[in-house]
């Protein structure tokens, strides 16, 4: 017997990284997902919220618990928030667009710049089958800063305390411990004293 669609599931599914077809019950389930985080959202970004209140309509998002010491400075935008999971003592700064459908985690200790981009899905390059999705979830480890206005695209892992400087799109995966940066990223350098990561 087919399992009933529910958020779930959904997380499930686009977590097994395969195909997703336009018009197809998980791509349909996706929309519904969508049209209740942008609820979500739009009542964040409208008026001032308390960091306890960010923190409820955080929860309200992703439906899960969000630790007492995280802080987010509004806007932010997501288009789905089920399968965006955050550790301890993350800070998310304004007008951050996260795409969450194929899953990212966010390490404790985390900075999130300005303006940063998290992009987990890719559509098929066959122009007959665009609305197509291949999901791939983003890591991002422990003590990780990103700077404003980067761009981490799907299936990226970015090791503990590495920095992306600002402006970089992460194609590829970042070593613990490394500052990347520019288009696409590349090694800058690796952080001296990382011993303690």
């Amino acid at each position: 017997m087919k399992e009933a669609m529910d958020a779930k599931r959904f997380v499930e599914i686009m977590n097994s990284g395969e195909r997703v077809e336009a018009g197809s019950e998980t791509h349909q389930y996706m929309t519904k997902l969508s049209n209740e985080a942008m609820k979500i959202t739009a009542r964040l970004n409208r008026d001032y919220h308390e960091p306890e209140e960010i923190r409820a309509m955080m929860e309200e998002l992703t439906g899960q618990k969000i630790d007492g010491a995280f802080g987010m400075f509004p806007p932010f935008y997501t288009d789905c928030g089920k399968n965006l999971h955050i550790g301890k003592h993350v800070f998310i700064n304004s007008g951050c667009h996260f795409q969450d459908q194929g899953g990212i985690y966010i390490g404790d200790g985390a900075l999130i710049g300005h303006c940063v981009v998290l992009a987990t899905l890719n559509h098929e390059q066959d122009p007959g089958n665009r609305g197509d999705l291949y999901p791939k979830p983003i890591h991002i480890g422990k003590n990780v800063w990103i700077g404003a206005h980067a761009t981490v695209l799907q299936g990226v892992t970015i090791g503990d305390g590495a920095i992306v400087a600002a402006g970089a799109a992460v194609t590829k995966d970042v070593p613990a411990g490394a500052v990347v940066g520019g288009v696409p990223a590349r090694m800058i350098k690796v952080i001296q004293g990382r011993e303690s990561l």
